[in-house]
């Protein structure tokens, strides 16, 4: 099972002269020598070097307390997430996974060995908690594919330990700064090492022009969110939270803009795509969907007097909540790990190296955004005014979800368009936001009714009383009621909004 930590951690420039006296740092109490370890690292990569690009680091180590394979996968700046196995002679099929939305189909081989001599110390206050890690690392590269370049240098890293204040760490920077040593260049030992070896790490979007024709920012954003849904990746692997959302929010991105700028891109290479991107959304769905229902749920349930929760409404929600959870889990793991996926991420990086574009694609934001924004705006208004026409009940439930997913569509429209066109698109974009905000609580609110109607029937057959959910039932009834009462409203200040 791979044992994943967050790390944070900054590093220094040495001259070679050891470490500063780190004894004046404030909450430092004592400074406790570790002794020296040697380390030996070999890195794995692609060919081209995918993961380097990425901030990604994949390793084998020997030597210290923590030997094993090691991935380490961007946060944030001077933050990654460690994630370890244990030692094997091979890529643990669990770290392959995560980085396979980087690599595709080609090997993951050793590009870099990185012996190290670590000096450690600790950092820890008066009660002897450990308030970071500081070590001097001798470091010594040789490269192991393009070549047989080797560097050597010093440096320092500090990193905190486990649930530290990360405000310590500029306790140590300024400390460290007052005796001359100044943060390193490089994000890692090896982003150096692949420089000082003849290693060819171009920084994200390097020679990417700022996006000037209508082309140029369709295809912008496009490309934004192809990479969102790559670097979510492991996250969906991982299941962190919210991870599923925002990739099936790239998706759908995705696919509304290749739908709203067809004068743009050619539609008989950007259909198919579109497709792949309807697929893999819907595939995400009933991940999203069942998380977004069982967190209503469990609120409700939360928010009625002890008196009407009769039964163990909490104990059948939650069984009910974590069966449908694992179900779509293995779905969700099947479905990235399956060969369409993969075929989709080709097709999304053979469109943006070789766009199709139209003869629009040259012309000015100006010429086009407007009228694809409106012809959205349209569509949108189209069926809110034919729900509203329809009495309320079954009809008018599936006119507002058809309302809503058009709502979507004109809002990322006008996303597109907003950098180009500023004021223009950013006001229906905030109408149409605001409007989708209460369609889509129209929609949680039909899809909660079933699901309470299917776990009343459940604990009904299960000898249990069912009062409970026929109490959380009537309040979902009366909170669409209150809903559709405003829509009128949101819909008229969303048409004014639309309309500049």
């Amino acid at each position: 099972m791979a044992d994943t930590k967050r790390e944070i951690e900054r590093k220094y420039t040495s001259d070679g002269s050891g470490l500063p006296d780190l004894s004046g740092v404030a909450g430092v109490a004592s400074v406790l020598d570790q002794g020296v370890a040697d380390l030996d690292a070999t890195y794995y990569d692609t060919a081209d070097e995918r993961l380097a690009a990425a901030s990604i680091t994949l390793r084998r180590r020997t030597g210290g307390a923590d030997a094993g394979w090691h991935l380490k996968l961007p946060v944030a700046d001077g933050e990654r997430d460690e994630i370890r196995e244990p030692l094997s002679e091979h890529v643990p099929s669990t770290l392959g996974a995560l980085v396979r939305s980087r690599v595709r189909d080609a090997e993951l081989a050793p590009v870099m060995r990185l012996r190290s001599t670590r000096d450690v110390r600790h950092l820890v206050d008066a009660r002897g908690k450990l308030l970071a890690e500081v070590s001097v690392d001798l470091v010594r590269a040789e490269r192991l594919s393009g070549g047989g370049g080797r560097a050597e240098w010093t440096e320092i890293e500090v990193e905190l330990a486990d649930g530290g204040d990360p405000a310590f760490l500029d306790e140590v920077d300024e400390q460290l700064r007052e005796a001359g040593v100044r943060p390193a260049a490089f994000p890692s030992k090896l982003a150096r090492a692949l420089s000082e070896t003849g290693g060819k790490r171009p920084a994200r979007g390097a020679g990417r022009a700022e996006p000037v024709t209508a082309g140029d920012h369709v295809l912008a954003y496009v490309r934004a969110q192809r990479d969102a849904v790559v670097e979510l990746d492991p996250a969906v692997r991982r299941d962190l939270e919210d991870s599923v959302h925002r990739m099936r929010v790239a998706t759908r991105r995705m696919r509304s803009a290749l739908r709203a700028y067809r004068s743009v891109l050619d539609r008989a290479v950007t259909d198919p795509v579109r497709a792949e991107l309807k697929w893999l959304a819907g595939e995400l769905g009933a991940s999203r969907d069942h998380e977004v229902l069982a967190e209503r749920l469990g609120a409700a349930v939360d928010e009625l007097p002890p008196h009407l929760v009769v039964g163990p409404v909490r104990d059948r929600l939650r069984a009910w909540s974590q069966a449908r959870d694992a179900r779509a889990r293995r779905r969700i793991t099947d479905v990235l790990n399956g060969r369409r996926y993969l075929a989709l991420l080709t097709s999304l990086d053979a469109l943006l190296a070789d766009p199709p574009l139209r003869a629009a694609a040259a012309a000015k934001p100006s010429k086009v955004f407007p009228k694809a924004v409106d012809k959205a705006n349209g569509k949108v208004a189209e069926l809110v005014e034919r729900a509203l026409d329809t009495p309320p009940g079954p009809d008018r439930d599936l006119a507002l979800h058809e309302a809503r997913k058009k709502a979507k569509r004109a809002r990322y429209a006008a996303e597109v368009a907003a950098p180009a066109l500023g004021t223009p698109a950013s006001k229906p974009l905030k109408a149409m936001k605001e409007l989708q905000k209460l369609l889509g609580e129209h929609q949680d609110g039909v899809m909660s009714r079933a699901a309470l109607q299917e776990l009343a029937q459940e604990a009904h057959e299960a000898g249990e009383n069912s009062f409970t959910y026929g109490v959380l039932h009537a309040r979902e009834e009366q909170r669409a009621a209150r809903t559709q009462q405003a829509l009128p409203k949101a819909w008229a200040r969303a048409r004014r909004g639309a309309s500049g």
